[in-house]
Order: C-alpha cells, then structure tokens, then sequence
C-alpha cells in the first residue's frame, strides 16, 4: 500500500485506531483502569436510580440533572487521573512535604471556621465556584505521600522509637487529631491504614500495639457512655442531649451511634436506627438477584440513599450477586496494588502506592459494614460508586498516583529488559 492510499483510507474511517491509540495512551496497570470504568458505570445507575426522590424536591422532578452533575464530576475525575499518572512519582515526593503542611493549615481553618453540614463542620466552601470541599480528603492524600516518605528515608533507623518511630507517628497522631472533631470514622479508619503501612515498613510490633492500646483508651470511654445512656432515663441526660452543641454535640453524636449500633432498639437514636433498618429492608428485597435496575422502592425511604447507603441500594436492585461483584472489584484493586507494590524497585513508589489502596479499600469495606449494620453508621462513601463531588476527584487522583507508580515500574523493567537483550547480544 502507497502513501496516499493510506491517507484515504484514514481519511475513510476518521475513528479508525482511536481505541488502541487511546489504550497505548494510559499506561500504568491496565487491570486498574479497567476497574475504573467499571465502578463508573456502576456510579451512573445507581446515582441515576437513587437521586429521584431528591430531583423532585430540588428541581421539580427533573431527574437527569444529578445525572448530569455525575457525568461532570466523573469527566472531571477521569481527566485528574490521567495527568495525574503522566506524572513521575518522585514530584509527589518532593510535593509530599509542602502539601501535607498545607492540608494541616486547612483542617485548622475548617475546625473552627468550617462550613456546618450534617451536624458537622467538615467542608470549606471554595471561592468563585460556589463549592465545598471535604478537607479530610486532601489530608488524607498529602499523610500518605508525607508516610512513605517519612518511611523510605528512615527505613535504617526505623526500628528505633526515638529516631525512627516518633517521627513516622507524630504526622499521623495530628492529623487524626484534627479531623476527629468533626469525622471521628475518617480519622479511625485513616490511623488504621497508616498503622497498617507502617507495619509493612518494618516499624517495630510493639510501637503499632501501643499506638493502638493508646487510641482505644477513649474508644472505650465512648463505649461505656453509650452503655450508661442507654441504662439511664434521666431527664438530665435528654437534656444534655438536646442542648449541647460545639465538640460536646459531636461527642453526643459518637455516642448515640455507638448506642444505635449496640441496642438497635427504641431507645437507640432515632435517625440511625431508620437508616440502618432501611438498608436492611433494601437488602431483603433483594433477595440473589435483584428487582432489577431502577425498580428499587427504598431508596424513596432511605436518606442518603445516594451516599452512604448507596451500596444498599446497589444489592435491592442487582441483589446479592451484584453486591459480591461489587466487593470483587475492591479485592482485585488491592490485589493488584499490592502487584505493584513488589515490582516497584523504590521505597517511596512502593509505600505509596500501598498506603493509598489501603485506605480506598478499607473506606469501602466499612461503607458496606455499616450497610449491613457490621458498623456504626459513619457516614464515609463508597468510593467511585456514592454521588460525586471533590471527595470522588480527590479519589481519583489518588488512583492516578497508583498508576503513576504503576507506570514508572513498567518502565524501569522495560529497561533492564532491553539492557538484558543487548548483554546477550
């Protein structure tokens, strides 16, 4: 074939080769990015289905607009991740240090000047888009990259508590501190994935349990006032309970989930208590195999049927089945960043890449605990899957990290694969 018969037959079919174009151009682990997709079109139905009753009390019954603004927030989210990946994991690195400082001011800001939402102050509002961001999710990003940093330039004196375990721990401690006040579940979850990185970083057993004895001294003081409250019915308690407010509110607030999540009963707070029934409503309904998509009844029932109890909502429709497909996509997600995690020749990459999967697995995990009422109601998403916002943007730019980890390995082996080739020659 001459040059010119090449440029109309091109010229024929314009879309010809796209697909493997676009293929050739995301590097990185393709399995992952395959994942992507497919917890995406997840998101689409399940946003679609589970926003109805929201779209006719907001906009009048115009159902596509949430769809719309998913469509935005995953375009948005796709293109993070792909320029994201593009870049080499040292920047992070680099910018480990100055972002993590950073997601501390904001935590400090939001703390005391947040915007207040579902009886918490855990957004900002961003100026001239008119949108709020969870800065939990950027202190999560900026902790983990700041970890393994921390963990591959101290892995010589890692086993030492003054040298190698204080500072690993104290970036970790405050940023838990500071986001308890307002997510007491992120900031748990969160010190539990880091622990659990720094184990694989070769931090000594005995620190990570006394860490861990250390945290579970005001869990338990949580634990004993759910138990009290729910024994007692004095007034005064049901005073407290309606008159308090700042972090006082909030620690009233853990309680009552913990006395929901133990007793379940009347007694129990009201708001969790439905919540959790619904989901288990939703679950029954759905028996193996679903009522099928968009037939779901409960979600006009449940609040934040879109959110936090999406996942409910995901097996009424596609019943157990689908659920079980769902919990497989996270399990291979970390199969596959624990892949990476060997086949990265560098400390950082590998920590990274590690710490960051370990936290979007495990949020996914206690989402579909407390829909199956395995675990206080938290209020963490599922991740890719619940209704997005910065907190699905933020999601994907750390999948984009894993890739761009992902990417640089593939490289470098490449390399030694072709230096191999040229040694035999």
């Amino acid at each position: 074939m001459n040059y010119t018969t090449e440029i109309e037959n091109n010229s024929a079919h314009p879309f010809r080769g796209w697909g493997p174009h676009l293929v050739n151009k995301t590097k990185g682990d393709k399995v992952i990015w395959a994942l992507v997709v497919l917890l995406v079109l997840v998101s689409l139905l399940a946003v679609y289905s589970t926003t109805g009753l929201l779209a006719y009390k907001n906009y009048k019954g115009n159902t596509e607009i949430y769809l719309f603004k998913q469509i935005a927030f995953i375009l948005a989210g796709i293109m993070v991740l792909y320029f994201a990946h593009l870049v080499n994991y040292t920047f992070y690195s680099r910018a480990a240090k100055i972002l993590f400082l950073i997601s501390l001011s904001l935590l400090f800001y939001t703390l005391f000047f947040g915007v207040k939402m579902n009886e918490g102050s855990r957004w900002i509002r961003l100026p001239f888009i008119n949108m709020t961001m969870q800065t939990s999710d950027l202190a999560k990003l900026s902790l983990f990259m700041y970890l393994a940093r921390l963990l591959s330039k101290k892995q010589a004196v890692i086993r030492d508590f003054k040298k190698g375990f204080l500072p690993v721990i104290t970036p970790v401690a405050i940023t838990c501190v500071l986001i308890a006040p307002a997510n007491l579940s992120t900031a748990i979850l969160l010190g539990a994935s880091c622990l659990l990185l720094m184990f694989i970083g070769r931090v000594r057993t005995k620190h990570i349990l006394m860490t861990i004895g250390i945290t579970l001294i005001p869990l338990l003081f949580l634990i004993m006032a759910a138990v009290l409250r729910h024994q007692s019915a004095n007034e005064e308690v049901a005073i407290v309970k309606k008159t308090s407010s700042g972090i006082f509110g909030r620690v009233d607030t853990w309680i009552s989930r913990i006395e929901s999540f133990m007793y379940g009963g009347k007694d129990a707070d009201t708001d969790n208590a439905y919540q959790v029934n619904q989901a288990k409503i939703a679950i029954a309904k759905g028996g193996l195999f679903g009522v099928g998509p968009g037939n779901s009844t409960t979600r006009d029932y449940l609040p934040q049927a879109y959110n936090d109890f999406i996942f409910a909502i995901i097996i009424e429709e596609y019943g157990l089945f689908g659920g079980a497909f769902i919990v497989f996509i996270y399990l291979v997600f970390l199969y596959r960043c624990i892949r990476i995690f060997k086949r990265c020749p560098f400390a950082f990459g590998a920590f990274m890449a590690l710490g960051l999967s370990f936290t979007l697995v495990i949020q996914a995990v206690a989402n579909m605990a407390v829909t199956v009422n395995l675990f206080p109601v938290t209020g963490i998403t599922l991740p890719l899957v619940s209704m997005g916002g910065t907190s699905f943007i933020f999601t994907c730019l750390s999948i984009g990290i894993i890739l761009s980890v992902a990417r640089n390995a593939e490289q470098i082996e490449g390399k030694q694969v072709v230096s191999g080739e040229q040694e035999m020659v």
